[in-house]
């Protein structure tokens, strides 16, 4: 071997014990409390991207999603359609908020998602629930953060994650949760007039 190889090979050995060292002291596990947020796109996709780990692992879950209304997208059209005996999916919005333009009727409708995310998360069989789009249900207060919070603080099963989605997490959720992830928005091609498409968006 050259000098070269030689000193990478050195070097990713003292890597590897270190890290080997750092991981043999993470031996705890926990339900999470997850939340995707930011400006950026990915958070909904990422969220998903979890849920079909639990399917192929064969860990019952769920979804709620409290915005989106009843356009086809493809993570639901998949589920509903191959793994509804693995994933729970109820869709209990009505559409975004500047569609509905209802103030009444969106509170309404996210208050029964919320009663439904509780009996869900609830239920200590589904190892994964995914509140796909509360942030926003939170952020115009059509549910009442502290409530959530505390909910998730005191009722959610101990092994159970729960992923919460949407921009402008509250800072009390933030708080609460376990792991945090911020889209960070760099470029869109909405911005340049590019519309919504299947497969990138739905």
């Amino acid at each position: 071997m050259t000098d070269e190889t030689d000193r990478h090979a050195m070097k990713m050995a003292k890597k590897k014990a270190a890290r080997d060292k750092i991981m043999a002291t993470k031996t705890d596990e926990k339900g999470l409390i997850i939340v995707h947020t930011g400006k950026g796109k990915g958070k909904s996709s990422a969220a998903f991207g979890m849920i079909f780990r639990c399917i192929a692992h064969e860990m019952p879950c769920a979804v709620v999603q409290f915005i989106k209304g009843g356009m086809s997208t493809g993570e639901r059209d998949l589920i509903l359609e191959r793994f509804s005996d693995a994933c729970q999916f109820h869709t209990m919005g009505e559409g975004f908020t500047w569609e509905t333009q209802d103030r009444s009727r969106d509170t309404e409708m996210a208050q029964a998602a919320w009663e439904k995310a509780k009996e869900l998360i609830r239920d200590p069989a589904n190892r994964m629930v995914l509140l796909d789009e509360i942030n926003i249900a939170l952020r115009y207060e059509y549910l009442d953060i502290r409530e959530v919070v505390a909910f998730l603080k005191e009722e959610k099963p101990e092994m159970t994650h729960v992923v919460l989605t949407g921009r402008n997490a509250h800072e009390d959720l933030i708080e609460a949760a376990d792991l945090v992830t911020e889209m960070e928005l760099i470029k869109h091609p909405f911005r340049s007039g590019i519309k919504a498409q299947v497969g990138v968006e739905f």
